[in-house]
């Protein structure tokens, strides 16, 4: 399985942690993180990931000249700037967003289109009508272990999501 964890590479503190940790337990799952391959969120959950002795690859928007966040196990170079984000989500079988950015946004919304995978969004964007009302689209997680869990569709209130994924 591969979860994309997207998320602003100007990130506050609380994100950065929080996208730690979603690396930290993907990893413990046993999932492939596919991720930006940038700084901020990225590269936090890249780290957590490693930290778990977890597979991270970086699909890239750049041409690959500029070093990437050393915690990567390997990079995806696609040279296409933002268009990557379509790549990155076509590429996951879930899609966690931690905090948010116009292009985590672009990201949320390219797997909502896509359709048929969990979305779940970690204190980022809530998307309402105007009206005010929330539109329906991605699950809300308010811990990194609530996402890990609505990401990979582990039963409510389960002490340790799931089995451990190969």
């Amino acid at each position: 399985m591969q979860v994309a964890v997207c998320g602003p590479a100007e990130a506050t503190p609380e994100e950065l942690a929080a996208a730690r940790r979603v690396g930290e337990l993907l990893a413990a799952r046993g999932v492939t993180v596919l991720c930006g391959g940038g700084g901020g969120v990225m590269a936090a959950v890249a780290a957590g990931t490693r930290d778990r002795a977890g597979l991270v690859i970086g699909v890239r928007p750049d041409d690959g000249s500029a070093p990437g966040p050393v915690e990567l196990s390997a990079s995806v170079v696609t040279n296409m700037g933002q268009a990557r984000n379509a790549i990155l989500v076509w590429s996951a079988d879930a899609v966690i967003a931690v905090g948010g950015s116009w292009g985590t946004l672009s990201e949320v919304a390219l797997a909502m289109r896509r359709g048929g995978i969990p979305v779940v969004v970690l204190g980022g964007w809530r998307v309402v009508d105007a009206d005010g009302v929330p539109v329906a689209g991605p699950a809300h997680a308010a811990t990194p272990e609530d996402a890990v869990r609505l990401a990979l569709g582990d039963p409510p209130g389960s002490a340790r999501p799931g089995p451990v994924v190969p």
